[in-house]
């Protein structure tokens, strides 16, 4: 069973999606609140997007690409801006795909959180593959496995 866990723990993809669904209570509470405080669902949605956005950047620099993270405080604003940017892609068919379930779709799926939840899948696949070629770059292949997919912990 380690041994598994261990080949699981070398696949980026994987760590992505640990991370992501990480990121799940903070969009769902964030958009929770947002629409609790009068955003409504569309815009509490957007907001959420953004606050789980930063927080799985975080979680996937120090996780899924440690190898490859930037550093210092310039170039970690930089990767940043790349995460919101390439990830605006992924958010755009995971808010889309909200908005079209919240509004024309019938019970159960056009509740707020099984919306969400689709969204969130359906956005995962655009958000890892732009992540890895656009924002965490590899940098070399070591013994035939690419940088960004050798696990190092918290480096």
């Amino acid at each position: 069973m380690s041994r598994v866990l261990g080949v699981l723990a070398r696949i980026s993809i994987l760590r992505f999606a640990v991370i992501g669904a990480l990121g799940m209570p903070v969009d769902w509470g964030v958009l929770q609140l947002m629409v609790h405080l009068g955003t409504g669902p569309y815009l509490g949605r957007v907001m959420s997007w953004f606050c789980a956005a930063t927080f799985t950047w975080a979680g996937n620099r120090y996780f899924t690409f440690a190898a490859t993270r930037a550093r210092g405080l310039v170039g970690t604003g930089k990767e940043w801006l790349r995460f919101l940017a390439a990830n605006a892609v992924g958010g755009l068919v995971n808010v889309g795909l909200y908005s079209v379930l919240v509004r024309f779709a019938p019970p159960p799926f056009n509740d707020l959180t099984v919306a969400l939840v689709l969204g969130v899948l359906l956005g995962l696949v655009f958000n890892f593959t732009l992540s890895k070629k656009l924002v965490f770059r590899t940098v070399g292949e070591a013994g035939g496995v690419a940088a960004s997919d050798q696990y190092r912990g918290p480096i």
